[in-house]
């Protein structure tokens, strides 16, 4: 399900730019649906728009030869999706595709690099998003590599319900997020089951409610406050 639209100064980077930039921007908005699993850009495409969620959320993919995926980053309404656009890469090294379906705001690269290279509000909250984006990815590492797979569902499920701001639920199914997180189906299975078992979430046919968030952030492991504080402190 599409969740319900809302204006461009719901994005948090539009959001805190002043009047002035905001206006600039605004004539070269171009708002953009998407729906769960849309691909928003294959690994390696030229990058030609940079897209502003609102109720969207986009995941940063990487996938292997054999075909494996994993989920490096998440943005959601807080940020962008396409840096390449004004970082000057043509292209992105990841494929991204829509974890949650919603609105979007989109521009084209021209009038972003225009703006950009006016330095100012909307250079100066790009490149703190970038290195918060950076810091989730790396982030992202360290958690697959040293945590178990119930900690790194309980982070993936708290960096998701952050950026549904309101949502009662997400929807994923198992096999879906077994592909985010780079794991087998059944240990997505097992992990869910548990954290069902100790009544912190439910889930019914692709549909995850959350019961206790409280009692999730208490299993979760360290990755996902450092995320979060790093965000904080960078975007405000």
């Amino acid at each position: 399900m599409i969740a319900k639209p809302r204006g461009a100064r719901a994005n948090r980077l539009l959001a805190q730019l002043p009047d002035e930039a905001f206006e600039r921007l605004q004539a070269h908005f171009e708002p953009h649906a998407f729906a769960l699993g849309d691909i928003v850009y294959e690994a390696g495409q030229l990058v030609d728009y940079l897209y502003f969620p609102t109720t969207a959320i986009i995941s940063l993919l990487h996938t292997m030869r054999d075909g494996d995926t994993v989920e490096m980053a998440v943005v959601g309404y807080e940020g962008a999706a396409g840096v390449a656009s004004f970082m000057g890469g043509k292209s992105m090294p990841y494929r991204l595709i829509v974890q949650g379906g919603g609105e979007s705001f989109r521009i084209r690269n021209g009038p972003v690099k225009s703006e950009f290279e006016r330095g100012g509000a909307f250079h100066h909250g790009l490149l703190r998003y970038t290195q918060a984006l950076i810091i989730q990815i790396a982030q992202t590492a360290v958690c697959n590599r040293h945590h178990t797979l119930e900690q790194q569902l309980c982070r993936w499920l708290l960096l998701t319900d952050d950026r549904t701001p309101g949502a009662k639920q997400i929807t994923m199914t198992h096999e879906m997020i077994a592909q985010m997180l780079g794991v087998r189906r059944a240990g997505v299975t097992a992990a869910a089951k548990h954290l069902s078992d100790l009544k912190l979430i439910s889930y019914t046919r692709g549909h995850i409610m959350f019961i206790d968030r409280a009692g999730i952030e208490k299993r979760v492991c360290e990755c996902y406050q450092i995320v979060k504080l790093e965000y904080a402190r960078l975007l405000g």
